[in-house]
């Protein structure tokens, strides 16, 4: 059975759309994977430039990116719903309904991924890189 993740984090303008990538990748075959933002602020736009930069660096095309605003349809259609930091858990928890409230938990398991929204392109690459490395938290490791 495939497996359903949802990265989750503020706008879904830097931080879920590159996890989103960068699980897939990892996850190959095996998953399916959506991102999202609790805010709409960006909604139908693309991704963060300096994202683009950062994702491109580690060969991910995040062009092809658009926004979204979460909905409940999103939450329960996901088997895991990955947080971006704790802020938006908080939030997600009061929303989201007891069979989905199960489903949430921070994608670095018990730390927050650094916003670097207003920040240079190195913060976002460095973000880029921990999520990268983080996906091994998601899926196991990819057989050769």
């Amino acid at each position: 059975m495939m497996r359903r993740m949802l990265a989750v984090c503020l706008g879904n303008h830097c931080r879920s759309p590159f996890a989103q990538l960068a699980l897939s990748r990892r996850g190959g075959e095996a998953v399916t994977v959506r991102s999202a933002g609790l805010i709409g602020k960006w909604q139908g736009r693309p991704a963060n430039t300096s994202m683009i930069k950062a994702a491109r660096r580690l060969g991910h095309d995040l062009t092809g990116h658009r926004g979204q605003q979460i909905t409940v349809e999103m939450l329960d259609w996901a088997d895991d719903v990955l947080v971006m930091d704790s802020a938006v858990l908080d939030m997600l928890r009061a929303i989201s309904g007891e069979p989905n409230v199960r489903k949430l938990r921070l994608y670095l398991g018990d730390q927050d991924v650094p916003d670097p929204m207003g920040r240079g392109d190195d913060t976002f690459h460095d973000c880029a890189v921990l999520i990268e490395a983080a996906t091994a938290l998601h899926i196991g490791r990819r057989r050769p």
